[in-house]
């Protein structure tokens, strides 16, 4: 008699099973590779020398570029990005107009996180009047956002659920640059501490490591329920065999 003998329920569980299981694995090292080659792209562009805005519009990708602007907010027309969270508290981020006076163009900059734990009040911020010197870089996002739907509440300061830099423009009465660029640390940014990805490229390998456990511990029961259940019928046909007693 065959030496191993898993049944037919157990096979075709762990062939719908298995490959699913590896793919995992493989599929999570391949993001893990991604986060890894965003982060240096990252890390290289913080490294090179700040655009202007006008130098900005001429990069086929632009992400992580910094930017050097110098000129004044428009207080007039504030967005606050509703639903951030910060350590557990949840708040708004506040995206204001900048008029760059070196090149002329408008850019939406993004002033960082605020709280907002009462939303019967609104949120406290205030804007610069002075001219200023600021130093940003430019975010783009990794996909188009999920939105269930597009909420925008009416008046100033603007409350909304999702960054649409163009529509954002049209509702600001203005034209400007396509990009969210994301203030540095400093005296006009509010909390700035941008996280670059959700998870680290040590995280994907430690799920595809677990995704490649499950895979060998169920292709090890298998193994293991196959030789148990052929010992089994073994023993069960010498048992029912009067000529092999």
């Amino acid at each position: 008699m065959s030496g191993f003998r898993p049944g037919l329920l157990p096979t075709l569980l762990v062939l719908a099973m298995l490959p699913v299981l590896v793919w995992l694995g493989f599929w999570q090292l391949e993001r893990g590779e991604q986060k890894r080659e965003l982060l240096e792209r990252q890390e290289a562009r913080q490294q090179a020398a700040p655009l202007a805005p006008h130098e900005i519009e001429r990069l086929n990708d632009p992400a992580f570029a910094r930017v050097h602007l110098q000129g004044r907010f428009d207080a007039e027309h504030s967005f606050l990005l509703d639903s951030r969270t910060r350590d557990g508290q949840v708040g708004v981020e506040l995206l204001q107009p900048f008029h760059d006076e070196l090149s002329g163009r408008w850019v939406m900059v993004n002033r960082g996180w605020i709280p907002w734990p009462d939303r019967r009040v609104p949120p406290a911020f205030d804007t610069p009047t002075q001219p200023l010197k600021l130093a940003a870089w430019v975010y783009v996002p990794p996909g188009k956002p999920f939105v269930f739907s597009h909420r925008t509440a009416e008046g100033w300061p603007r409350l909304i659920n999702h960054v649409d830099i163009e529509a954002m423009w049209q509702q600001a009465g203005r034209e400007g640059l396509i990009h969210e660029l994301r203030l540095e640390p400093g005296p006009s940014a509010y909390r700035a501490d941008w996280a670059i990805t959700s998870m680290s490229p040590s995280q994907h390998l430690g799920y595809a490591v677990q995704w490649f456990a499950l895979a060998a511990a169920l292709l090890a029961l298998f193994i293991y329920f196959g030789v148990h259940q052929a010992r089994g019928k073994r023993s069960e046909h010498d048992e029912s065999n009067p000529l092999q007693r």
